[in-house]
């Protein structure tokens, strides 16, 4: 019978759900509801380990599928039953997923249902880690996680928040509803428009500038760069042309993307008003620096040689780039970031004075929208219009709903030129 209800994200999709040995096991019971409600088939696969936190019994009478718990399992005809499970999935989400999952799967050790499973599958997987917030530090985790990073695999920050050990940390599984975004965007789901972007040119500015104090040490800044590396990937899997300019980043970037070093804000400038010309779009999501010491000293300080340093304003890229946009036709559409502290009550004026068609504002100090985490809660300021704030989700989703957006004005045509163009830059012009 049609109940008239909206098919879910997920319709008609096939999920595959591991779960291993952490306290945080639980969790994925409402985590297989959510992405059931999003109209999911869901396969549940454990590790020995996971048993002992949750009963395969939970999982097979929510999701009507037998739990894959071994490597060696056969089905009745028999067929090696994790090779048939990598084979029908869409996608595969790994939460929680343990430091000793991480290590086994980094290292391609097939010894458990889970890691046989990713190993012959061809589908894209999602990886939410969960752990003590020393063992999630540990340089030998970092590595592991950097490693799947390389394989494509998508990770899910863990939340900084209360753990098993009953210390407070990063190392707690993300939210499922958070979870559940990224196995959409991983699936493509929320890209509305398949290759929209293709033919499009799309110039991206990622990372933090470094400004020298001598040829050693720099000012610079806590960004990582993972807000503008999502964007180029999304971009790039929309089909368009990407220029990544980048400046200290410390996330794989996006193959694919031609990329361009611009470690400092003189650098990164002469590289955007390089690749402005013939650009169809320009998202600054770096984090350009407001100050630089007027004077660099040519060789190291020593420590009895320890400078006052005198600072003077560097170049408003964003501000110069629309003056430039201005003069084009089509111009542009410009896109810009800016990441305040405690209140975003000054992005209104600050998307005006930009002469920007969107800028994206979020509050650094918020939790799980600063730097360095895979989350990012921003709120969308087009001048003219009331602020649209959008919930808390993976930075690759606020990607692609950004592009949605950026999508929607090329197929419009460019919005009419603005006379209000910026002459000065703010200190933290861009989210991480």
């Amino acid at each position: 019978m049609n109940t008239g209800a909206p098919a879910g994200r997920l319709h008609g999709r096939v999920v595959l759900l591991g779960v291993t040995g952490s306290i945080a096991a639980y969790k994925a019971v409402e985590l297989l509801r959510r992405l059931a409600a999003e109209g999911a088939s869901v396969q549940v696969l454990m590790t020995h380990s996971a048993a002992a936190f949750v009963g395969p019994l939970t999982f097979e009478a929510l999701s009507n599928h037998p739990v894959l718990r071994d490597p060696l399992e056969l089905l009745p005809d028999g067929r090696i039953a994790h090779v048939v499970a990598a084979r029908a999935a869409d996608a595969i989400v790994v939460a929680p997923a343990t430091a000793h999952w991480m290590a086994a799967m980094a290292n391609g050790l097939a010894g458990d249902a889970i890691t046989a499973t990713c190993l012959a599958a061809e589908a894209p997987v999602v990886v939410a880690p969960a752990m003590d917030a020393g063992m999630y530090a540990h340089p030998a985790t970092a590595a592991n996680v950097e490693r799947l990073r390389a394989f494509g695999y998508r990770i899910v920050e863990p939340a900084t928040g209360a753990l098993a050990s009953g210390l407070i940390g990063h190392g707690r599984l993300a939210e499922p509803e958070i979870i559940v975004e990224a196995v959409i965007a991983a699936l493509g789901a929320t890209v509305r428009h398949g290759r929209d972007l293709a033919g499009r040119r799309i110039v991206v500015t990622a990372g933090g500038t470094a400004e020298p104090i001598d040829p050693v040490r720099y000012i610079g800044n806590r960004s990582s760069g993972r807000m503008g590396a999502s964007i180029a990937e999304a971009a790039l899997d929309r089909g368009a042309t990407v220029t990544l300019i980048v400046g200290q980043t410390s996330v794989p970037l996006p193959p694919g993307a031609s990329i361009v070093s611009a470690p400092t804000t003189a650098e990164m400038r002469a590289a955007v008003l390089e690749a402005l010309p013939g650009a169809d779009v320009l998202l600054m999501a770096a984090a350009v620096a407001d100050f630089r010491p007027s004077r660099r000293a040519p060789t190291k300080l020593t420590r009895d040689q320890a400078p006052v340093l005198e600072l003077e304003p560097t170049e408003d890229i964003l501000a110069e780039a629309a003056q430039v946009a201005r003069r084009r036709h089509p111009r542009p559409v410009l896109v810009g970031f800016a990441a305040e502290t405690g209140s975003l009550a000054r992005a209104e004026e600050k998307a005006r004075r930009k002469g920007v068609d969107l800028l994206v504002a979020n509050d650094v100090l918020e939790p799980g929208a600063g730097f360095a985490v895979d989350t990012n809660r921003v709120t969308i300021v087009t001048p003219g219009q009331v602020p649209e704030p959008w919930p808390l989700m993976s930075k690759r989703d606020v990607a692609d709903r950004l592009l949605d957006r950026v999508a929607s004005l090329l197929a419009a045509g460019r919005p009419a030129d603005r006379g209000d163009v910026a002459a000065s830059a703010s200190a933290t012009e861009v989210p991480q």
